[in-house]
């Protein structure tokens, strides 16, 4: 069984109290490595190597910075096929869609912040009082804690990590106790770029994360995961005025009017609603149909669900892996199985039987119909592979059904109507809005959202100077 270590200033170190747990592959739900249970004295090593390496790092060039970030990303590329392999052990994801899908944009991601960390703006110097000349300066805002989430743990560990390292912060993250292989991995590899402390990762449970925020080193802690852990963070940081970024959970609407192209629609939906499992907070699984594309799009989805294998990673056939936990898979099924009357399952809605994977967390891609506004499903997050549809009537209606929610990261609208495409992208309370595609991400725009998705921004320049903090000088010019 795989031994994993947390990696404090630039050592990998057990546990200070010898205290480890399992850690299990979702596609098998046997254990297949050891993780440290960090406690509050673990944290607090690693948060004073982190105010150590601020001294320096915190002073270092963007061109040193960008450097460290170039080396790191090439280590990730040459050592593809082991971050590869270790993700997919870590989440139970295919193999090959991980290869095609994740590591690249993780790899642009880490290129784009080094680059950028050479760009960052602020207005310019000018005299807004007589005889005195004022200027701001951009700086880190030193030591960050981070929480990072299971769906992605090693995408998301680098949206926290590149923006940070390039701003000159140093940083203290745990990764999710489920999920923490591939974001050792990355710490180990970063170590050989940056210097001691810089960079120091903690694995443990929610009481471990809870002592990362309530530690009174960290001036940020920046989080990606749901909206009870978020709200909890903000909570702990607010006792202590550190300021927060928070990425949270999501219920995107897919707003498919009736001059869309149903099969083209169909297809796209599909592949973002069930891409890992659907375990996105931007995934397309909240559906507004037309009134009169409704059953056509209905059962074109159904039609798609039934043709979307899910297995084991090495199946070249699957199109996503298992759910990460036996909570997760429950959660997911309880609310299929807990639907009101006036719903219709259309696919899905069972477990499949996977050869070797017996006792995996796997669930058949769903698609459910007939249902309200104010239905649970409708209502809350299911974080899983069931695509829900409602009908609209007109424009108003969708946009209002679209609006009714507690979130607000991300949707998407398929129309052939331009005018009509740009009146829902304004009138959408939500961070990002597609337009006839549904999911892509660049590493130059922002990604986050509104209401309960949290606030901040990932990727994008916003994303960096969300690591920066800004200070006023203003000198007197007179005799």
């Amino acid at each position: 069984m795989t031994a994993l270590r947390n990696l404090i200033d630039g050592v990998s170190a057990d546990a200070a109290s010898g205290a480890t747990y399992d850690v299990v592959d979702p596609a098998t739900g046997q254990a297949y490595a050891t993780a440290p249970a960090s406690d509050a004295e673990d944290v607090d090593r690693a948060m004073r190597a982190a105010e150590r390496a601020f001294e320096t790092w915190g002073d270092t060039t963007p061109k040193v910075r960008q450097e460290a970030l170039l080396r790191i990303a090439q280590a990730m590329e040459d050592r593809a096929e082991e971050f590869v392999r270790v993700e997919c052990r870590n989440t139970g994801k295919p193999l090959g869609l991980t290869a095609d899908e994740e590591l690249p944009p993780s790899v642009d991601e880490l290129r784009f912040f080094a680059g950028a960390a050479r760009v960052l703006e602020g207005r310019s110097a000018g005299e807004y009082l007589e005889d005195h000349t004022s200027w701001v300066r951009r700086e880190p805002i030193g030591v960050v804690a981070q929480v990072t989430p299971w769906n992605y743990p090693l995408m998301m560990a680098i949206w926290k990590v590149a923006p940070a390292l390039a701003a000159g912060n140093t940083i203290v993250l745990k990764p999710s106790d489920t999920t923490p292989a591939s974001t050792v991995l990355l710490a180990e590899v970063a170590a050989e770029f940056l210097p001691p402390g810089v960079l120091n990762v903690v694995c443990g449970d929610r009481s471990t994360g809870r002592a990362l925020v309530e530690h009174p080193t960290p001036q940020l802690v920046a989080i990606t995961g749901s909206v009870r852990a978020g709200m909890e963070v903000a909570g702990s940081a607010a006792a202590d005025l550190k300021r927060v970024h928070l990425e949270l959970g999501g219920k995107a609407p897919v707003v498919v009017f009736d001059d869309a192209d149903v099969a083209t629609a169909a297809e796209a939906i599909a592949a973002a609603g069930y891409f890992n499992a659907g375990q996105d907070c931007t995934a397309a699984t909240r559906v507004l149909a037309a009134a009169g594309i409704h059953d056509e799009l209905v059962a074109a989805l159904a039609e798609r669900a039934r043709s979307t294998r899910t297995g084991l990673p090495a199946d070249p056939g699957i199109a996503y892996g298992a759910l990460n936990n036996p909570d997760q898979l429950a959660r997911v099924a309880g609310m299929v199985d807990g639907l009101p009357d006036h719903a219709r399952i259309d696919a899905g809605g069972t477990r499949p039987t996977i050869a070797g994977g017996e006792g995996g967390y796997f669930y058949d891609a769903t698609v459910v119909s007939g249902l309200r506004q104010d239905d649970e499903i409708v209502q809350n997050e299911v974080f899983g592979p069931v695509i829900t549809v409602q009908r609209f009537g007109d424009e108003a209606e969708a946009l209002r059904c679209a609006n009714d929610v507690r979130y607000g990261l991300s949707s998407s609208v398929w129309t052939k109507d331009h005018a009509r495409a740009l009146r829902m992208s304004r009138k959408l309370d939500f961070g990002v809005v597609w337009i006839n595609t549904h999911i892509p991400f660049v590493s130059e725009m922002p990604h986050g959202g509104f209401k309960h998705s949290g606030y901040g921004k990932d990727l994008s320049m916003y994303g960096l100077e969300d690591y920066t903090r800004i200070k006023h000088v203003m000198s007197y010019t007179g005799d």
